[in-house]
C-alpha cells in the first residue's frame, strides 16, 4: 500500500504511559493525510504523554502504533531521527537556543537531520522563515523577539524537513489571545497546504471558531468526536 493513501497515524489498542502510570488504555484511532485534529484534556489526563509516544520519545508496552510509515512497535532508536525527519513537533515552552541567532538554531535541527549542501540549506532556511512571516528576523537572538515571533521560529523550525505531520503541545499556551490567534491561522494555512496537525490545546475558542475533529482524553479514556458526542467546555 502506497504511503500517501495510509494513514499518517494509526494507533491500534495501546496503552499510554507517563513513568510506570498508565494514564490512557486501549486506545484506537487513525489520522489521515491532510486532516486537522484537536487534543484535548485537563491537566495530566494523557495528551503530552500521548503526543511524545507518537514521536518515539516516551516508550508503550502494548498495542501497535505506525506513525509517517514508521512502525513503533518495533522502531531502533538509531531509526529515531529518520522517523522525526517526516514529522515536526512544536512544544509550548519554545526550545530555543538563547545563545543563537534565529539562522543558527534553524541550521542546528538541518544538520541533526542530514543536510550537508550549504546552498540547500540557505535556500531552504529562507523559504521556512519567509512561510511563517520571520523573513527578516534570520540574524536575531531569541531575546529580542516576542513570544509570538519565538513560537513563529519554532514553527519555521518544523517544517524544515515538509513533514508529513505537525505535532503541537499547546502551541499558544504562553501568548495573549491576539497573538495565539495568528498562530492558529499559521497552522490553520499550514493544514490547507496539505500537512496533517495534531493540536493539544487548552482553548476552547479554537473549536468553536474552527470546527474540526476532536480527540479527548478523559477517566483514562480516548473519545473521539468522529465517534461519540461528548461535552467540549468545562475546564480542559
Amino acid at each position: 500500500m502506497e504511503l500517501n493513501s495510509r494513514p499518517v497515524v494509526e494507533v491500534s489498542e495501546t496503552d499510554i504511559y507517563q513513568e510506570s502510570h498508565t494514564v490512557l488504555s486501549d486506545i484506537s484511532f487513525k489520522i489521515e493525510k491532510g486532516e486537522f485534529v484537536y487534543l484535548i484534556g485537563r491537566t495530566g489526563s494523557g495528551k503530552s504523554s500521548l503526543l511524545k509516544t507518537l514521536y518515539a520519545d516516551l516508550a508503550f508496552h502494548k498495542g501497535a502504533i505506525e506513525v509517517a510509515g514508521y512502525d513503533l512497535t518495533k522502531i531502533k532508536s538509531k531509526n529515531i531521527p529518520y522517523l522525526r525527519r517526516k514529522i515536526g513537533i512544536i512544544f509550548q515552552d519554545f526550545q530555543l537556543f538563547p545563545d543563537r541567532t534565529v539562522t543558527e538554531n534553524l541550521t542546528f535541527v538541518m544538520r541533526a537531520t542530514g543536510w550537508k549542501d550549504r546552498t540547500k540549506m540557505k535556500g531552504r532556511l529562507a523559504e521556512v522563515l519567509m512561510r511563517v512571516g520571520l523573513g527578516a528576523a534570520a540574524e536575531k537572538m531569541p531575546h529580542q523577539l516576542s513570544g509570538g515571533e519565538q513560537q513563529r521560529v519554532v514553527i519555521a523550525r518544523a517544517l524544515i524537513n515538509e513533514p508529513l505531520i505537525l505535532f503541537a503541545d499547546e502551541p499558544t499556551g504562553n501568548l495573549d489571545p491576539e497573538v495565539s490567534s495568528g498562530i492558529f491561522g499559521l497552522f490553520k494555512e499550514i493544514n490547507r497546504s496539505g500537512t496533517s496537525v495534531l493540536m493539544a490545546t487548552h482553548n476552547h475558542k479554537f473549536i468553536e471558531d474552527h470546527p474540526a475533529r476532536v480527540l479527548k482524553c478523559d477517566e483514562g479514556k480516548l473519545l473521539d468526536s468522529a465517534e461519540h458526542e461528548f461535552e467540549l467546555s468545562g475546564h480542559y
